[in-house]
């Protein structure tokens, strides 16, 4: 491909790349609101999770299929249901349907977060593709910021062109899609080579009986009992269903949805499982921080979007070094190391605060999370690329990205679900505290205090002790307007509340910082994949016709052992 065309494949990419990930940013500084307004702020894990649930699972579905059927229409495809998803959101009328239409939404967006970085290594080199990823990732880092800023403007205006100003979260961005499938679908055209092959469907079925239980029990462990029942029935239907996956996925071979010879690579193996411990800590810290913005300090939506420029501002920096020293160096063994050392020190800050801590702390803590996030993200896709043939190219970035997502479903599900198990009993605490029940009561005998509209709701749940432990699970937004002594018990109760989860992020990514110093990085490839595979049907092709030469003799060659990569399905730039 020429430079041009790079270019404008690229360009499209990055168009394609902001719509998912500003998707994912600009419901976490809404998300309050939306609750709020449909009732249902203990339900709102559902809707995260529903998102990163579908789309995890479909990840390497399109990874597998790409390379089957080329790029271009399974991208197509992808924004397509994406833009549909969006456009449900927006007229959802209680939490479980916004929970449904992002699980739709979800659909889309496996594609859009997987086959951006597949394409880019069909037409670039490893090294090249390390600067590129840089500004991919800055790109990500861009939407970060405008995500939450976005949210938060649009959430807090009660009302635009006769809709409520957070039904525009999901309907700002059809713009953007539509823009994509412009530009997807004029300048992406790669080799499309069409072979017969298997389809892996029994391992597509599997990897959801596998997978959704598990996430499921997680969400809801803390209301079943994580020895109830319903959660041992999900441990079993999980633990079989993964158990069958690997079997069918042995039985598939080359045609598997997750090739299993991938893993024989200590690379390809070692980045996978990094990334599962990257996305679970990335997750956890992207979802629960604008909670405690929000809740603990006081802030509106849009306040919360801009005091979350630290951790986008350290993955930027982070993102875009990285990949310029990967570009010139071809070094990348130390960024996984020291990004989540960087990683770890973040989240041992975020354990120190209470409630009362000054912001800059959380802002510094933010800062070293995305620092490490930075160095981490690009380095694992580039080291999982750069372990696999070009065949595998799809089904390879497309894994690195489905272990990445299992890991941040399973971030959110875990933190959310430690958040809320922990709340009723810490708020109680809270109310034992004796500082803050000496100034409870100087609030209460305060008559200025009890004539106040906006302590009502508060006063009421004081007046009932027993709704003190629920009082934060399905609206909150009571302690805006309520005077600072009578919040405080409330505000402490929930940060303490946040420390379990951020403690579990804190071990997550010490072990796998640990993991780190023990891993192994093959000198990058000069080659894109695309020029390898060119290189190979050439070879093939020779030997073929050297095999058919007078007095000659070679194995026959099959079509099986010719590498694919993923095209557009246009004949008409079929390679030779």
């Amino acid at each position: 491909m020429s430079r041009r065309q790079i270019t404008l494949v690229i360009v499209g990419l990055m168009i394609s790349m902001f719509l998912s990930s500003v998707s994912q940013t600009v419901v976490g500084t809404s998300m309050r609101t939306i609750a709020d307004s449909l009732h249902g702020l203990d339900l709102q894990v559902w809707v995260v999770t529903a998102f990163l649930i579908v789309s995890t699972i479909v990840t390497p579905i399109y990874g597998k299929l790409s390379d089957i059927f080329g790029r271009r229409p399974l991208f197509l495809i992808a924004i397509v249901l994406f833009l549909v998803g969006s456009i449900a959101c927006s007229f959802a009328q209680d939490m479980v349907q916004l929970a449904a239409f992002r699980a739709l939404q979800g659909l889309g967006a496996g594609g859009l977060m997987s086959l951006p970085m597949t394409i880019m290594a069909d037409i670039l080199s490893p090294r090249e593709r390390a600067k590129y990823q840089g500004y991919f990732l800055a790109v990500f880092g861009v939407s970060s910021i405008l995500g939450p800023l976005i949210g938060g403007v649009l959430a807090g205006t009660p009302e635009i062109l006769w809709l409520d100003g957070w039904r525009w979260v999901f309907l700002f961005n059809l713009p953007i899609g539509i823009a994509a499938v412009w530009m997807v679908f004029h300048y992406l055209h790669l080799p499309a080579h069409h072979e017969r092959v298997r389809i892996d469907w029994w391992g597509a079925a599997l990897l959801v009986v596998g997978v959704v239980p598990l996430l499921l029990v997680g969400e809801q462990g803390r209301e079943w009992g994580w020895l109830s029942a319903p959660a041992i029935a999900c441990y079993a239907v999980g633990t079989i269903g993964v158990v069958l996956f690997v079997w069918v996925e042995r039985r598939m071979g080359d045609a598997a949805l997750i090739p299993l010879h991938l893993f024989r690579s200590s690379t390809f193996s070692m980045a996978t499982l990094l990334g599962v411990f990257t996305g679970f800590g990335m997750f956890a810290a992207m979802m629960l921080i604008p909670f405690v913005l929000q809740i603990v300090h006081g802030m509106n939506p849009t306040e919360a979007g801009f005091a979350t420029l630290p951790m986008i501002l350290g993955l930027m920096i982070a993102s875009i070094g990285s990949g310029q020293i990967i570009a010139r160096t071809g070094r990348y063994r130390f960024f996984p190391v020291v990004g989540l050392g960087v990683m770890a020190l973040g989240y041992g800050l975020l354990v120190t605060l209470s409630y009362d801590s000054p912001l800059w702390a959380l802002l510094l803590a933010q800062f070293g999370i995305g620092l490490g996030l930075g160095q981490l993200m690009q380095t694992l896709t580039i080291a999982s690329q750069n372990a696999v043939q070009a065949k595998d190219m799809g089904v390879a970035t497309s894994s690195s990205t489905f272990f990445r997502q299992l890991g941040g479903t399973a971030g959110v599900a875990v933190a959310f679900s430690l958040l809320f198990a922990r709340l009723p009993e810490t708020l109680r605490e809270s109310f034992s505290r004796t500082d803050l029940r000496a100034d409870l009561a100087t609030a209460l005998e305060d008559p200025a205090v009890l004539a106040d509209p906006g302590n009502a709701r508060i006063l009421d749940v004081l007046q009932h002790p027993e709704q003190i432990g629920g009082a934060l699970n399905s609206d909150s937004s009571f302690l805006n307007t309520a005077d600072p002594r009578l919040a405080a018990p409330f505000l402490d109760g929930f940060n303490t509340a946040t420390l379990m989860p951020f403690w579990v992020g804190l071990i997550t990514v010490s072990v796998a910082f640990v993991l780190a110093i023990f891993f192994k990085a093959p000198p990058l490839k000069q080659k894109s994949a695309m020029e390898e595979a060119m290189e190979q049907r050439a070879r093939l092709a020779q030997l073929e016709a050297d095999a058919s030469a007078p007095g000659s003799y070679a194995p026959p060659v099959t079509t099986s052992s010719i590498p694919v990569v993923g095209g557009s399905g246009d004949r008409s730039a079929s390679a030779p």
